[in-house]
């Protein structure tokens, strides 16, 4: 079945070629399509282009459709193009005439803007809720461990003291700028496309504002040529929101690696949480952190998938938007994936005491002492100098002792600040609004 079929059959070749994996995809979308159904026909019935015993009856099936797509009983038929096409479809073999009135007013194009955005604020709110766990176990991690030290490197050379409280605390504060990119993405989620039909309106008197309102959207997209345009650019800024979560846990991923190696030896996981070789009898592999790595790369790749797809597409819509579900849909999965198996793994890291007791790491604390003379009146570049010159003549001696103070450093972690932002930036989303107007909308 094709809503939009005529009197001339498609070739069976171009058919399958165009509609290409669409079906699979649009399995994601089946809810949101039917919340668009829903406030759609009430926005109809409110311009008197649906009766009341037409909505009445309308809306009770497509809440049935709704139960059906949440139970997982809700499949998209071979002979059937679309997910639009499945549920009008069963509309109008369940309601008879009235299901055939629901497309009155809108078009595929804004019909699957509205899904696409309905289904990427489920998702943001699905990501969001597993970077908090994620954050919540890295500053429970880092206020638990904070006394520890840990050498701090740059170019790979040992550099500085750190600590475990610095390390965990890191990663947590990065994952607060990354819901800031994440929230870009909500917003420009959360404005309602549908109305503009196939991207130049319609000349029946739609209230947008109704459906607005209906599907707790914060504000409409109102020109209707670029409600069409969004298509793209939003999946394109949603793969950049996700893209920076992927990377702060690409970089976790690639110290985890590192720090778990003999040469390193300053975590450690459960023998059962690693995985081993088939002729090396000693192996404990991280290879949990090295799929983290690997996928969260390929999500940081995705940005330009997208955008190279949609490049120099002149305005309107273009088939080429489809292929867009086929990068984007997988990734959502694929980083709730790595964030929750990064938080489970968190859950059972060891971390290792008297590190920095090993002699290697005696150069670690040459700043420490070069300013504890500065502190004594010594000027900074004569400290620098003598203490220069006591480790070429390998007469560095230093107390291992750190006495950091400032907003942000080993003795003052400020977590409980990096925890205010977070709060900040996650009360921001509006999740509650939506999921009001949704529950509303369904009942």
């Amino acid at each position: 079945m094709k809503i939009w079929q005529k009197n001339i059959d498609v070739d069976s070749f171009v058919e399958s070629f165009t509609v290409g994996n669409d079906r699979a995809m649009d399995l994601h979308l089946a809810a949101a399509d039917v919340l668009g159904s829903l406030a759609h026909t009430r926005m109809l019935n409110s311009i008197d282009l649906m009766t009341d015993e037409d909505l009445a009856v309308v809306q009770k099936e497509l809440k049935a459709i709704y139960k059906e797509v949440l139970a997982g009983n809700f499949v998209i038929e071979d002979t059937v193009e679309d997910v639009h096409s499945q549920v009008e479809m069963l509309l109008t073999q369940r309601v008879g005439e009235a299901g055939k009135k629901i497309h009155a007013g809108r078009s595929r194009n804004d019909q699957v803007l509205v899904d696409l955005k309905l289904y990427f604020r489920s998702e943001i709110e699905h990501l969001v809720g597993q970077v908090e766990k994620l954050f919540e176990q890295l500053l429970k991690l880092s206020e638990q461990h904070k006394n520890v030290l840990l050498p701090g490197y740059t170019h790979l050379q040992i550099a500085m003291p750190s600590s475990f409280g610095l390390w965990f605390g890191a990663y947590a504060e990065s994952l607060v700028d990354d819901l800031e990119l994440l929230k870009a993405a909500w917003k420009v989620c959360n404005k309602n496309p549908l109305g503009s039909a196939a991207g130049y309106g319609s000349s029946f008197p739609l209230n947008r504002t109704m459906t607005t309102e209906l599907l707790g959207f914060d504000d409409l997209n109102y020109n209707v040529v670029y409600a069409q345009m969004g298509r793209g650019k939003t999946e394109r800024i949603l793969a950049q929101g996700m893209s920076a979560v992927a990377a702060t846990l690409a970089k976790f991923a690639m110290d985890a690696c590192l720090f778990i190696n003999q040469n390193f030896g300053f975590i450690s996981f459960p023998a059962h949480l690693t995985t081993g070789s088939s002729i090396m009898p000693h192996k404990k592999n991280p290879d949990v952190f090295e799929l983290v790595r690997a996928r969260c790369n390929k999500i940081q790749a995705l940005p330009n998938e997208i955008a190279l797809m949609t490049t120099n597409l002149p305005s309107g819509y273009h088939r080429d938007l489809q292929l867009l579900k086929e990068n984007l849909f997988p990734a959502f999965q694929s980083l709730s994936d790595c964030l929750e198996i990064s938080t489970f793994m968190l859950q059972h890291i060891t971390i290792k005491d008297n590190i920095l007791d090993d002699a290697k790491y005696d150069y670690l604390f040459s700043v420490e002492v070069v300013n504890n003379e500065v502190l004594k009146g010594v000027p900074f570049r004569e400290a620098y100098r003598q203490i220069g010159l006591d480790i070429d003549n390998g007469t560095f001696r230093p107390a291992k002792e750190v006495n950091h103070t400032h907003e942000g450093s080993i003795g003052n972690l400020c977590n409980d600040q990096i925890q205010r932002m977070f709060d900040e930036v996650k009360g921001g989303f509006g999740f509650q609004k939506v999921e009001q107007a949704l529950t509303e909308l369904v009942k």
